[in-house]
């Protein structure tokens, strides 16, 4: 019996372990993603930030829907994911070769690695981005907050403290209005309207 005939028995239970590997290997992954944004959950964005703060040009991003609650009291939970779904897609789309993940409710982590020096620029664009109407909630009115630091800034803490000083950040802008000047290690703040329509005066 040559060796080729004496291996094919064991090929179909091989390819069964291959089948079922990848299968459950696709069904671990679908577990670490937010089914209602798709980014990934918090212990999932964890593990891969930390791998990303090993590179001292990573900055981290922190930002959350104001007035969220008010949202699902007045147009219900259905707009209020709408627009959770939104600020999610905007927030991956404005932050290539990042991670991105959803920390619970409306609180949204990144980090980016800033290979060239542009990463205030970068989230300039994100915050403008985040300021264009949802086009599948136009009765939705808010605004989405947006603080970030940088690692190289704070060389011995890790990523929850940098979480903490970019919360900082946050609601410094929050407290601001749209925007703030620089603060020390805090980064630039950003306050960007979600939602807000045309000739529509003030914050919502």
């Amino acid at each position: 019996m040559s060796t080729l005939a004496a291996l094919l028995p064991a090929v179909p239970p091989v390819i069964g372990w291959a089948v079922h590997a990848r299968w459950l290997h696709g069904r671990l992954t679908t577990a670490r993603r937010d089914p209602l944004t798709g980014l990934w959950t918090r212990d999932a964005f964890t593990r891969r930030a930390r791998r990303l703060l090993r590179d001292p040009r990573a900055v981290v991003v922190l930002a959350d829907v104001d007035h969220f609650k008010q949202i699902n009291d007045t147009h219900g939970h259905a707009a209020g994911d709408v627009l959770l779904a939104t600020v999610a897609a905007r927030l991956a789309h404005g932050t290539p070769g990042g991670v991105v993940g959803r920390l619970g409710g409306d609180e949204f982590a990144a980090v980016i690695i800033d290979r060239d020096g542009t990463a205030a620029e970068r989230l300039d664009v994100l915050g403008r981005v985040l300021a264009r109407p949802v086009d599948a909630a136009p009765e939705v009115h808010t605004t989405v907050s947006l603080g970030w630091v940088r690692a190289a800034d704070h060389p011995s803490e890790d990523l929850s403290s940098l979480l903490r000083r970019a919360d900082e950040a946050m609601y410094t802008a929050k407290r601001s209005g749209r925007s703030a000047p620089r603060r020390a290690h805090l980064g630039r703040l950003l306050g960007s309207v979600v939602g807000r329509r045309p000739g529509r005066r003030g914050a919502a």
